[in-house]
């Protein structure tokens, strides 16, 4: 019989750290940090992407996490043109960053990406006809390879996903059609029907829905922290998903 082994994963995303956000984000952070084994950051880490805006974030992860944490960039991440020293900066303050990568703790293993947009099926971008169209499609087809990539690696029973951008329309369906195609993509799915996960996680829309599944019935949420303060006013802004290892990768697991 399998030892039974628990693991609980808080997740959030949209804390858009600015000049002025030094410990606007400790209670949060205690919080995830008292109630989980691992926290996921879903992009959006600063606000504009500046080395200060994730100087100043990563002195207070570094203060009030003290738990394993993994991370992707979000689009503000990129604002500045300089991602890379996000992603430093990050890394040096213990957030395990992953862009195609993939990493496994306490027998779950992990797979990141940032994704992009593009739309969901049937009205999904193609690449057809200007080169700019084709080139924004490309980068969208890019972070699916990526995820692919990461979950294939991944030997572990027990997989889950973190995104900023979102794979299924359903979770950012309070949003304006208008904007969906730039919030997500059903490219970002393919990955996660294909290969199986316990579960994804994504920010970037903040006036999405808080969860949705995918075609295959893989649960999907929407972490934004707007979103959350939105649904659950009663409770700190992060989703927590416990994950029993000793059952097996396709039975449904618990929220906390």
């Amino acid at each position: 019989m399998a030892e039974a082994r628990t693991i609980r994963i808080a997740a959030l995303s949209d804390i858009h750290y600015g000049r002025h956000s030094r410990h606007h984000m400790k209670e949060l952070f205690e919080s995830a940090s008292a109630a989980a084994d691992v926290l996921l950051l879903c992009g959006d880490l600063t606000d504009y992407g500046t080395r200060e805006e994730a100087e100043i974030l990563g002195m207070d992860l570094r203060e009030h996490v003290h738990i394993p944490m993994l991370g992707v960039l979000g689009n503000h991440d990129f604002e500045s043109g300089t991602p890379e020293i996000v992603t430093e900066i990050m890394e040096e303050s213990g957030v395990q960053m992953l862009d195609g990568d993939c990493a496994v703790i306490h027998d779950v293993g992990f797979a990141g990406v940032s994704g992009f947009g593009g739309g969901f099926g049937r009205f999904m971008l193609n690449a057809w006809g200007e080169p700019l169209i084709k080139q924004f499609v490309q980068a969208s087809v890019d972070e699916e390879l990526k995820l692919e990539q990461a979950l294939t690696k991944l030997q572990t029973d027990h997989r889950v996903v973190l995104m900023h951008y979102a794979p299924i329309c359903q979770t950012v369906a309070n949003e304006p059609k208008e904007i969906w195609p730039f919030l997500g993509s059903s490219r970002l799915e393919n990955p996660l029907n294909r290969f199986g996960a316990l579960a994804c996680f994504h920010g970037h829309s903040h006036n999405g829905a808080p969860e949705g599944k995918t075609t295959s019935g893989i649960p999907v949420y929407n972490v934004c922290i707007h979103v959350l303060s939105h649904h659950y006013p009663d409770q700190p802004p992060f989703r927590l998903l416990e994950i029993d290892t000793s059952v097996p990768a396709n039975t449904e697991q618990a929220e906390a």
